[in-house]
């Protein structure tokens, strides 16, 4: 625990100013962050980030990650570079006669996707304004201590048993709870142009499926059978650990909300 804590507070101490900053220093996090995060996922499925495809797979990411305003002005689009990347990959399939299988070519564009529409919310969220950034970690915050209390208190049914032992269905619905009540803090305390009842809404769909991208990590390192994503962060894990719930939350924000 005591380990656990020093590094959260290291993080934050690294974290919190460069979100406050925002511009240029966001968008290198977000690279940094996510480059981590694939090569993670990559070495899941004994992919090596220094090889052709983990090279093409890092440079597609890095595309997808570029802000809208820093896009150049060229005819491709980024879906249509990333059907060049996917014909990249098939092609290598065949130069490595099935070494580099259609099975890794279908995981590595998952996982470019994955982690990159993630990181390139991150980016677009912080652009709408601080609030917002910081309304997405207090609720995931306050989703995943209201789950690990409220099911440590009263907790009974297991909520996914085969996919993560430990989740109940009260800390599920504790987890709700608790986002809600930061819901109401910045309804009240910020300039954020909601209601309670639009803003309540907005954030239990995004506390269940916050809930669901800790779930959807814990699947694929079960499949896996890796403990952590990583070991970068001691106590915690990987980055992919850290930020499985908000890879689905910056997406759906912007999809339901500030889009």
């Amino acid at each position: 625990m005591k380990q656990r804590i020093i590094t959260a507070v290291i993080a934050a101490a690294v974290f919190l100013p460069i979100v406050i900053l925002g511009g240029l220093p966001i968008v290198l996090l977000a690279y940094l962050l996510a480059s981590v995060a694939l090569y993670e996922l990559l070495k899941m499925r004994n992919l090596k980030i220094f090889s052709i495809p983990g090279i093409v797979s890092l440079i597609l990411l890095w595309i997808i990650l570029l802000p809208e305003g820093i896009w150049p002005d060229i005819a491709l689009t980024k879906i249509e570079v990333a059907a060049i990347a996917v014909l990249l990959f098939l092609s290598y399939t065949v130069i490595t006669k099935n070494k580099f299988t259609f099975e890794d070519v279908g995981f590595s564009i998952i996982a470019i996707v994955y982690v990159g529409l993630g990181f390139f919310y991150f980016i677009e969220t912080r652009e709408e304004g601080i609030v917002y950034i910081i309304y997405s970690l207090f609720m995931i915050w306050a989703t995943d201590s209201g789950a690990y209390f409220m099911g440590r208190a009263f907790g009974k049914r297991k909520l996914w048993p085969e996919i993560s032992p430990n989740k109940t269905v009260e800390g599920f619905f504790g987890g709700i709870v608790w986002a809600v009540i930061v819901s109401i803090l910045f309804v009240i305390f910020t300039d954020i142009d909601a209601s309670f009842l639009e803003f309540g809404i907005l954030t239990i769909a995004l506390s269940i499926f916050g809930q669901l991208g800790d779930l959807v990590e814990s699947a694929l390192k079960r499949h896996y059978n890796v403990k952590d994503s990583g070991n970068i962060l001691p106590g915690h894990g990987g980055i992919l650990d850290r930020f499985d719930s908000l890879l689905f939350v910056w997406p759906l924000l912007n999809f339901f909300y500030l889009l």
